[in-house]
């Protein structure tokens, strides 16, 4: 059938397999949320039967199990620890090699193209951390980026569809609803799904979307699917694991740079960097420098980096947030007030990793309420400034 785009649709349960179907065709490898070692991963998938079904997650700080669930459900967990950044900004990813030709080195073949991947199972807060990446690495709006554009993710990001499956059972550690970028999601899909017992109530939001659609036995849903879908997702609003209160956020955490908070967290955390490994929107990275044993050859390579690790910062007289007080601070700042000042938006989307994978439990929720609830005298020389850059944001002059 031809699908409209206005309308939401109907997929049959039996159905989710033509999906991975009709993407395969498209030539898209095609990823999704599998069990691996205990913990749901984003992989390939060649059919239905490859996704993780029939079990759901647990999830509490320094906390995560998955158990046995319904098993006529696809998607009632909510995230692992990776996502589709790790396949759209990858971990380790070459960047250049050279080979000796007698007395000069010769730059080899360019990489291969850019993937064309199809994330399916992704949520709505990984979406708001695409877009949150799309701007970080240019692949946004040019006539807004400062810098220049990171042209394999630009690449590998166009060539992307997403899948998205709206969430109904929010896990233990997130807070989409405060960040506002969830549990339903609102845009950056091609197609999105609310799973019900029986099928898929589907949504198209793009013309590719609406050409895959187009491949599947989709039927009008009845009134009684509609108001069922409405309802979970109006339930997981209300169940969220955690909330945090923006308001005024930003201008509070810049103010209180010596809160004595910071020195408690700072006795919990070990720099382990596991946060900013998990963040879907954490994009620092660094390069090393490789040569082969006889000589021949050299490569550099893009790895992933943390603020936490002691080297972050180093300059010539030595790091410059030498203690884990200033590496914890300088990461929770940059998530939710810094962020606002580079990119104009926050940096956090809710979903809860770092509480989830924090070897000691450490929640940024409570931290950052910890501090607003006791705000210190700031001895901040900015904080006159951040003085007026409060007015505005309450007055609703600062973007949100």
């Amino acid at each position: 059938m031809n699908a409209d785009d206005s309308v939401r649709q109907f997929l049959p349960k039996a159905s989710l397999e033509a999906l991975i179907a009709a993407l395969r065709d498209q030539g898209y490898t095609v990823l999704g949320p599998r069990e691996r070692d205990g913990v749901i991963a984003l992989r390939e998938v060649h059919a239905a039967a490859d996704l993780a079904h029939g079990m759901h997650d647990e999830q509490a700080p320094g906390h995560y199990r998955l158990t046995a669930d319904d098993d006529q459900l696809y998607f009632n967990y909510v995230l692992g620890a990776d996502g589709p950044k790790r396949y759209l900004f990858p971990a380790q990813q070459r960047v250049v090699q050279l080979h000796v030709e007698g007395q000069r080195f010769v730059m080899d073949a360019a990489s291969p193209a850019p993937p064309k991947l199809a994330f399916l199972g992704v949520r709505a807060c990984e979406l708001a951390a695409i877009a949150v990446q799309d701007r970080v690495f240019g692949a946004d709006d040019p006539r807004t980026f400062r810098c220049e554009a990171e042209l394999s993710y630009c690449e590998t990001r166009r060539n992307a569809f997403f899948v998205a499956v709206n969430c109904t059972r929010p896990g233990g550690t997130c807070f989409c609803v405060s960040m506002g970028t969830g549990p339903k999601a609102e845009r950056g899909y091609d197609l999105a799904l609310t799973e019900l017992r029986a099928g898929f109530v589907v949504e198209i939001g793009s013309e590719r979307g609406r050409e895959v659609a187009a491949q599947l036995p989709l039927r009008l849903p009845t009134e009684a699917e509609l108001e069922l879908a409405d309802i979970k997702l109006a339930q997981a609003r209300h169940s969220m694991g955690r909330t945090l209160q923006t308001d005024g956020l930003r201008t509070t955490l810049a103010r209180n740079i010596e809160h004595p908070r910071w020195d408690q967290v700072a006795k919990r955390c070990l720099s382990c960097g596991n946060c900013t490994m998990v963040c879907p929107t954490c994009f620092c990275s660094t390069v090393v420098d490789s040569s082969a044993l006889d000589g021949g050859s050299v490569t550099r390579t893009r790895l992933w980096e943390s603020c936490f690790t002691h080297q972050f910062s180093y300059a010539h007289p030595g790091p410059v947030r030498h203690s884990i007080r200033g590496r914890y601070r300088q990461w929770l700042r940059h998530k939710l007030s810094t962020w606002w000042d580079q990119f104009g938006s926050s940096g956090c989307v809710g979903c809860g990793r770092c509480i989830t994978w924090c070897p000691v439990g450490i929640d940024i929720t409570e931290e950052a309420c910890a501090i607003a609830a006791t705000p210190s005298q700031s001895n901040s020389p900015f904080a006159e400034a951040w003085e007026g850059e409060g007015e505005a944001e309450a007055a609703g002059e600062v973007p949100r």
